[in-house]
């Protein structure tokens, strides 16, 4: 079977559009059962802009916890597959902290919503090998002792968050655990043709009927052809930007090379200005007077003088 390929946004957002299957990705990323999730203000798909932009959508989702009690909290999913998005990820997390629409209020008293990031990237981070990272945030006292007590506090909370981040090249198709089953949809490995869609086995996810709904809402979008316009029109738009990223990083290295030139010339007219001023000093010490040496040697008399 051939699945739209969801590292695209168009298809990406068709996709977690799905209240089921964006709780079942959740549930899957955060290894806890999200029981309900709703979509907030959105920043959608960036075709249509003159600069890059990161694909993103917030979610507000209700936890189930262990002892059966629920509690709310704030996701911010972003994906990009540009290694120069990385940058904005900042830029959209300050928003969050300052949205006044993500306030809890607990004993008569504001604070924000205890809030994690996720980043989906199409590109690797540097020498990390796991396919997936979670960065959790660890109290601890003066002497990096875990502290527990008093904990999970909203004030703590609301300034503070944990992040999870998946690099999508290095999935390699190995299927683990529940997440890496869930995160198989977006193995870049099994692109098939101009990499709209992705090449799976008929009876692959056959026995899991959380990856059903997955699975047909992606072979619908493979068979639409206003998303697979859209893929296209994608395709084309960061083609353009890699062509301009491209140019850049020659300019750049092209003026580094530049500057590295001149400072070498500049360190070599130094030696040759030290050289001569020593030559003089000699000349000076020889008995020679300050105007034959400027005479002899072509320089400025002003010159000779300062080497006295």
């Amino acid at each position: 079977m051939y699945i739209a390929n969801p590292i695209y946004d168009i298809v990406f957002k068709y996709l977690m559009e799905d209240e089921r299957i964006a709780r079942t990705i959740l549930s899957a990323l955060l290894q806890e059962d999200v029981v309900a999730v709703e979509t907030r203000a959105n920043e959608y798909d960036n075709i249509s802009r003159d600069s890059l932009s990161i694909f993103r959508i917030d979610f507000g989702a209700t936890i189930r916890n262990n002892d059966g009690s629920e509690r709310l909290i704030l996701i911010e999913l972003q994906k990009t597959w540009a290694p120069t998005e990385t940058l904005r990820f900042r830029q959209y997390l300050g928003a969050q902290y300052a949205d006044k629409r993500n306030i809890l209020r607990v004993d008569n008293r504001d604070y924000g919503l205890p809030m994690v990031t996720v980043y989906l990237l199409g590109h690797k981070v540097g020498d990390i090998e796991e396919p997936v990272l979670y960065v959790r945030r660890q109290p601890q006292d003066y002497n990096g002792k875990p502290v527990t007590k008093g904990l999970p506090d909203p004030f703590v909370e609301s300034l503070t968050h944990d992040s999870i981040i998946v690099q999508i090249p290095r999935l390699h198709g190995q299927v683990n655990n529940r997440l890496e089953k869930v995160l198989s949809v977006f193995d870049q490995n099994r692109k098939d043709g101009d990499g709209h869609v992705l090449k799976f086995e008929d009876t692959y996810y056959e026995d899991d009927q959380d990856m059903q709904p997955i699975v047909r809402r992606l072979l619908s979008a493979a068979s639409d052809a206003e998303m697979r316009h859209k893929m296209n029109v994608e395709d084309e738009y960061f083609s353009t930007i890699e062509e301009q990223d491209t140019a850049i990083m020659q300019q750049r290295k092209t003026i580094a090379e530049q500057k590295a030139r001149l400072t070498e010339q500049k360190a070599q007219l130094n030696e040759q200005k030290a050289q001569l001023a020593a030559s003089i000093r000699l000349l000076l010490r020889s008995g020679m007077s300050a105007d034959q040496i400027a005479e002899n040697l072509n320089v400025d008399v002003d010159f000779v003088q300062r080497q006295k």
